[in-house]
């Protein structure tokens, strides 16, 4: 039987629980998931690709395992769709949180088909206690002395503190 591979991109700045949910759920579908790192030229990164990379890496640690499927990290730069032929993707996992991401997502598996139609894309709705949480909104809280732990990690707490602190001096 053929390996089931999956991608999962995302500029996870940072990776929030409502990430992780979704790649919990994702590991269930699939025997190796690829955990795609994106940069994206229309955002403002609190991290640089390579922290994210690495904090992404760290998140997804404990989620491996006898029995499991598989989940690596990679960064990747420019197209989605060369990037899971590069991996060997045959779907694409998107979370939607609202009927504005589904508009959004709507529109790109369109165009995605278009570029390579070997690719199935799959929807995971989130979790209604994470459907709320959104990377901006958590660095944005996190900048402005918040407290970000219901929306991320205990270690991503710290480390949106520390960058806060950082940005701040």
């Amino acid at each position: 039987m053929a390996k089931r591979i999956a991608l999962y991109p995302g500029t996870f700045d940072p990776p929030t629980l409502g990430h992780l949910d979704i790649i919990k759920r994702a590991v269930k579908l699939v025997d190796h998931l690829v955990v795609g790192v994106a940069t994206n030229a229309s955002k403002t990164p609190l991290f640089t690709l390579e922290e994210r990379v690495e904090i992404m890496r760290e998140e997804v640690a404990g989620l491996m395992g006898p029995g499991k499927a598989t989940v690596e990290v990679r960064s990747f730069n420019g197209l989605l769709m060369e990037f899971a032929g590069e991996v060997g993707a045959q779907m694409t996992i998107r979370g939607l949180r609202a009927v504005s991401d589904f508009e959004y997502e709507f529109q790109m598996v369109g165009m995605n088909a278009a570029m390579k139609s070997d690719v199935e894309t799959v929807f995971l709705m989130a979790d209604p206690q994470h459907q709320a949480i959104a990377s901006r909104l958590v660095k944005e809280i996190a900048v402005l002395g918040g407290d970000v732990s219901p929306f991320v990690s205990a270690h991503v707490v710290e480390l949106l503190k520390q960058r806060a602190k950082d940005l701040a001096n």
